[in-house]
């Protein structure tokens, strides 16, 4: 793995387009992955903090943006 490359909790690489869950509140976040944030500057232009994130459309339809190492990676699209 290197420096850029982001993994899951799992050390699974997360793309963009895998399908990706975590387990929230009771229930889970789940959706396609839109953008994997690594910079600052990308970070604030979508008020996200913290950045890596992955940032991706739950079931509800709302953006989320989630620490990489708390989410799994359900279906790897590259294989």
């Amino acid at each position: 793995m290197s420096d850029n490359e982001i993994a899951d909790k799992h050390g699974n690489i997360i793309h963009q387009g895998d399908y990706v869950a975590t387990r929230i509140r009771g229930g889970t976040h789940e959706g396609n992955v839109e953008e994997i944030i690594t910079d600052q500057q990308r970070a604030d232009e979508l008020n996200v903090r913290n950045p890596p994130k992955v940032f991706f459309e739950n079931k509800n339809g709302k953006m989320v943006a989630h620490n990489p190492g708390t989410l799994e990676v359900e279906n790897d699209t590259t294989e």
